[in-house]
């Protein structure tokens, strides 16, 4: 995608998204820049019939989730996007990209799904690469690694209204 196509795109779905995980959002897109990377929004809201599907294709593992979420009148609230490395959109993303978009969603408040799925005793690894810039093939990443989703509530939560603060 070309540059001024990516950061359309980015700034289309970050509409998507509630006001405050957006700026988020936006400010690890602006980290991820400074380092080089090209970062693409590929997935924020989405409707849940699209997540039901994404759900039955093994994609993700909830029927509704952060991405699903909306506000008055149906409005878009998304809690979370799928950040993709526009230079490697397809197939497995580099583990750099990766580590290093775990490292700008923890410093912003997001958490990365780099960590879905890992037992306790593998998060530890995954944090300390993090800390370390460990690029290691060697240490296990979560299902979901180029998820970033807001913090402090529950998927129950946000469906009932509850937004980060």
């Amino acid at each position: 995608m070309n540059e001024a196509a990516r950061k359309q795109r980015n700034e289309q779905r970050l509409t998507e998204c509630f006001p405050k995980t957006a700026a988020r959002i936006a400010a690890v897109i602006k980290d991820l820049e400074a380092q080089g990377i090209r970062p693409r929004i590929q997935d924020a809201h989405r409707t849940i019939a699209a997540q039901i599907d994404a759900f039955n294709h093994g994609f993700s593992k909830v029927r509704f989730g952060f991405h699903n979420v909306t506000g008055a009148g149906g409005k878009a609230e998304s809690l979370a996007v799928d950040l993709l490395d526009d230079d490697h959109p397809t197939g497995n993303p580099p583990r750099k990209y990766i580590i290093l978009l775990a490292e700008a969603a923890l410093a912003h408040g997001l958490q990365p799904g780099s960590f879905f799925g890992l037992p306790q005793s593998l998060r530890a690894g995954l944090t300390k690469a993090i800390q370390d810039h460990n690029f290691d093939p060697n240490i296990k990443i979560g299902f979901d690694p180029t998820h970033i989703e807001a913090t402090g509530l529950s998927i129950a939560e946000a469906k009932a209204g509850k937004r980060p603060t």
